[in-house]
């Protein structure tokens, strides 16, 4: 058998070669097709795509969804992985399988999830509406759900980084007198603050472009309800191609963006 360096060059050659096709084919030539579709009619009118009011509202939605999303899943992502990588407690593996449930579950069904949570005839439905407390087909609606897909984003790329350390360090800081926020924030912090921001992309990235459940509980209203990937299929469904692509080349430049920075961020952490 042979090893992987000591293969034909012929071969390593034929293999990169594919690499680099399907990689073109798959990832470079769509996100290239967004932007030249885009701009197929020139820029005034994929500015006016832009700044019509419809889609700035959605633009607005999905900054506001992502401003509150990343703050609370940051909080939770760094509490539990501080809690699974330093302490030895009863149900450990258990949280860690949930932590990972998001990912193993369609976001159309997490959306129907709170739908039977919240919705008017959901389990919480009844009291929710008697005080007039509206969540699903409403902001709160989508929030919920773009948390709950986005829940492991921190949590899992801080886990093995905190495992990895192991507790020496901040074992050695509690014994020279510091508290559990000095230990944190001076011994702990500065080791995991690339994985951190590494996790804080992806999760951007994911709650921002979020769609199926999304699409489950926003129910659709135009300039009210609707994220950028809801605006998209709107004017698509329209047959508006330029408007939706011009919207869709939003995302695509938030994609291109994560990819830049995700490279950074993997070549500091390996430093």
């Amino acid at each position: 058998m042979h090893s992987a360096v000591t293969e034909k060059p012929v071969v390593r050659r034929v293999l990169i070669g594919l690499a680099f096709a399907v990689a073109t084919f798959f990832l470079l030539l769509p996100l290239g097709a967004v932007f030249s579709y885009a701009l197929s009619k020139g820029w005034a009118v994929y500015r006016d795509s832009i700044i019509d009011p419809t889609a700035l509202s959605a633009i607005k939605l999905t900054l506001t969804v992502a401003a509150i999303t990343i703050p609370v899943n940051v909080v939770f992502g760094v509490m539990a992985a501080w809690a699974i990588a330093k302490f030895e407690f009863r149900g450990k593996k258990i949280l860690t399988t949930l932590i990972d449930l998001p990912f193993s579950v369609s976001p159309v069904i997490a959306g129907l999830i709170f739908v039977l949570l919240f919705g008017r005839m959901g389990w919480f439905g009844p009291f929710l509406l008697d005080h007039d407390i509206k969540i699903i087909f409403a902001i709160p609606g989508i929030v919920l759900s773009t948390i709950f897909i986005t829940f492991p984003f921190v949590a899992r790329e801080l886990i093995p980084l905190m495992q990895s350390q192991g507790t020496d360090e901040e074992e050695a800081a509690l014994t020279l007198g510091a508290n559990g926020w000095q230990t944190f924030w001076q011994v702990t912090f500065p080791n995991i603050k690339w994985g951190l921001l590494y996790g804080v992309i992806l999760l951007n990235a994911r709650a921002m472009g979020e769609f199926g459940a999304v699409s489950v509980v926003s129910g659709h209203i135009r300039g009210l309800t609707n994220t950028i990937p809801l605006h998209v299929e709107i004017l698509y469904n329209e047959y508006n191609f330029t408007a939706a692509f011009a919207v869709a080349s939003i995302l695509a430049l938030l994609a291109i963006v994560t990819l830049i920075a995700q490279t950074f961020l993997e070549r500091k952490k390996s430093e």
